[in-house]
């Protein structure tokens, strides 16, 4: 059954665990879309313990950018895709353009992606309006930008799932 679902929450409440138990309840071939683009040592170490909590039924593609293509051209050769996550995607189209149109657009092409997809994807998102507002410019665009993507996505999405301190809560 072709569904996409949202998994969205704050910082560590759970989101990429929770994902993983629903992708692998599907036997098979299974996707992983990784969106993080490594900087630093820390965040080295942070991939590389999400690598070691996967089994080795996952292929793992690492998309930084092309999401939409890579959902396009990978969701009939999987019995799951997981991207995890929408908000590292965000902030790397950020650092290409930071044209709020040009994101959305890309945002409309990655919810088209989802509504052909021919297998299940489960997309983990940050909710990141709650908080404070961001003291610089580019932090709130960041938010602003993440919370419109998030919206659009949930929209077109099956089902959305909000972790809270890892507890699944189904809102749609």
């Amino acid at each position: 059954m072709r569904e996409t679902v949202l998994i969205i929450g704050g910082c560590r409440s759970g989101k990429s665990g929770h994902a993983l138990h629903l992708a692998d309840q599907f036997a098979g071939h299974k996707i992983f879309m990784a969106t993080c683009v490594p900087l630093d040592k820390e965040m080295e170490q942070r991939v590389s313990h999400h690598q070691k909590h996967r089994n080795p039924n996952w292929k793992t593609l690492d998309v930084p950018i092309l999401l939409p293509e890579a959902i396009r051209e990978n969701s009939g050769r999987g019995q799951v895709i997981l991207v995890d996550c929408l908000t590292l995607w965000i902030n790397n189209l950020l650092m290409e353009n930071d044209d709020p149109e040009t994101i959305d657009k890309h945002v409309g092409q990655l919810a088209r992606s989802l509504e052909n997809a021919e297998c299940p994807v489960i997309l983990v998102s940050n909710e990141v309006g709650t908080g404070i507002v961001p003291e610089n410019r580019l932090a709130r665009l960041f938010r602003d930008v993440a919370g419109f993507a998030n919206q659009k996505i949930a929209a077109c999405a099956d089902r959305v799932i909000w972790m809270v301190a890892g507890i699944p809560v189904e809102i749609k």
